[in-house]
């Protein structure tokens, strides 16, 4: 395939994509957005003028970030997850393989969409925390970046988990039991520095915590951790995950039975 022939095919399965969960936006898009006022309302409001200042920002300033982040990692992961176990389980998946489309093609088409309905979501919740707090970004760039670079990430882990899921279950047991958990001991609600020593230092494996903590500082100009280590971090991720996602699709891994 030629330059253009490639990015006609890469194109047409991120628009695919994007239709995909745009068309059940009732289903894929309305129910973070409720999700996360209810989380404005009772952690912000309720909770947080209880807590008072968190590292010199009222409680509702200081998780906006957080919960942004949260609901661009839940989307980024399940949508991929969902929509290429979709089409292994169709065996639709097959003919994308046997096609001239190179699988770096097949695997940056899923991830871009991935990307698309992380990113959407993060825009709404966003928006809706214009309800309850006035956002101020100290550095928009690095904000940018870092949110893109992380819906990248998950997009790319909730491609391995469709190609090593063999039902539907699969794909919701990492979501489940380690993204969720992982998320909320990764300084969404908190401040690591309120930890003893020993929990700060397990709290630093959490691959999370850097994310979320860059984005912070993007939004306050705050962070637990250096902000370079954090990016290093990320991008690290990355070029593994993708690497691996890579050679197990062009080994077959998780497509033939």
């Amino acid at each position: 395939m030629n330059a253009t022939q490639i990015a006609i095919a890469l194109w047409t399965l991120v628009v695919k994509e994007i239709k995909r969960f745009t068309r059940i936006w009732p289903q894929t898009l309305l129910p973070p957005s409720i999700t996360m006022t209810m989380y404005f309302i009772i952690f912000g409001n309720l909770i947080g003028s209880r807590i008072g200042a968190m590292d010199g920002y009222t409680y509702m300033d200081f998780i906006v970030p957080g919960l942004i982040m949260m609901a661009v990692i839940t989307n980024s992961y399940s949508n991929v997850a969902s929509s290429f176990f979709s089409n292994k389980f169709q065996r639709s998946v097959e003919e994308m393989m046997v096609s001239p489309m190179p699988n770096w093609v097949i695997l940056s088409g899923f991830v871009l969409g991935g990307m698309a309905r992380g990113l959407g979501v993060g825009v709404i919740v966003t928006l809706v925390s214009l309800f309850f707090t006035r956002l101020e970004v100290a550095h928009p760039l690095l904000t940018i970046v870092v949110v893109v670079l992380t819906a990248a990430l998950f997009a790319i882990g909730g491609f391995i988990n469709a190609l090593l899921g063999k039902k539907f279950d699969d794909i919701s047991i990492v979501p489940t039991f380690v993204l969720t958990p992982l998320t909320y001991l990764g300084g969404v609600f908190y401040s690591i520095s309120l930890l003893p020593a020993f929990w700060q230092g397990a709290s630093m494996l959490n691959p999370i915590l850097y994310m979320v903590n860059v984005f912070r500082y993007g939004f306050l100009g705050v962070s637990d951790i250096p902000v370079g280590w954090a990016l290093t971090a990320i991008l690290a991720f990355i070029v593994v995950l993708f690497g691996v996602a890579l050679w197990m699709l062009d080994n077959g891994k998780g497509i033939r039975s």
